[in-house]
């Protein structure tokens, strides 16, 4: 099945809470990007992760609260293929946090990693 013949991308979020600010969001798409397994999907072109404004879903929100971290699996790899990129996702944002804990002062924002296909 060649690519756009109906096979749905499948999408893992990550919301930061109302304590990250745009350099926590830019950070932590940053720091996706060079963990792997990610940067492996990301060079054979199987993923993208991007950053989606979700401000209108709640406004008023800080600009870094009202902007999600986006991974992308294109082409609706299998759902063995989809458990594996949420386990590496949710992973790699804790290796984020701990890092950003030992770097920084204070507390990291609090993480929520979710997606489409969460309960397969």
């Amino acid at each position: 099945m060649a690519e756009g013949d109906g096979v749905a991308d499948q999408e893992i979020r990550v919301r930061l809470d109302r304590t990250a600010g745009d350099r926590d969001v830019v950070a932590l798409r940053q720091w996706l990007e060079r963990e792997e397994p990610l940067a492996e999907g990301l060079r054979r072109g199987e993923l993208q992760i991007e950053l989606r404004d979700r401000r209108n879903e709640d406004p008023g929100t800080p600009m870094g609260f009202g902007t999600e971290v986006v991974v992308v699996l294109i082409g609706g790899a299998a759902s063995a293929a989809f458990k594996e990129l949420m386990v590496a996702v949710r992973l790699a944002v804790v290796a984020w946090q701990e890092n950003r804990r030992s770097v920084e002062a204070g507390d990291p924002p609090e993480a929520q990693v979710g997606g489409a296909a969460d309960d397969r």
